[in-house]
């Protein structure tokens, strides 16, 4: 048995032996990269659910505020005595016709704040 360890060890690594050895290697560290997210994505599921205390002070400020879904839902807008739309500060807007968002003015350009669509006047 100690004879055919020395030989393998007395034999010369080759070319093909050599990359062999290093694709293994290289494997070996894409699989532990790839298997580590999985891990930590594991770990974090593991937590202990927040206290009920906590879903009642949540609910509350739910109550009072207003949800980012209803901000995007109906954006506001005011129509003056000109006949342009206005928002809150004041600036004149318009209607976008991608999505029906509130459009500023840029220059000579409107562009909706939600979608991007942009127009030149």
């Amino acid at each position: 048995m100690n004879e055919a360890i020395l030989k393998k060890l007395e034999a010369r690594v080759d070319r093909r032996s050599f990359l062999r050895g290093s694709a293994l290697a290289a494997a070996t560290l894409v699989g532990l990269a790839a298997a580590s997210p999985i891990v930590t994505v594991a770990q974090a599921q593991e937590k202990v659910p927040p206290q009920d205390d906590k879903k009642k002070d949540d609910a509350k400020k739910d109550q009072d505020e207003p949800k980012d879904d209803e901000k995007d839902a109906k954006p506001y807008r005011v129509e003056g005595s000109d006949g342009k739309f206005y928002d809150r500060q004041g600036v004149e807007v318009r209607e976008c016709p991608e999505c029906g968002h509130n459009m500023y003015q840029q220059g000579r350009t409107w562009t909706c704040e939600n979608c991007g669509y942009s127009y030149v006047e």
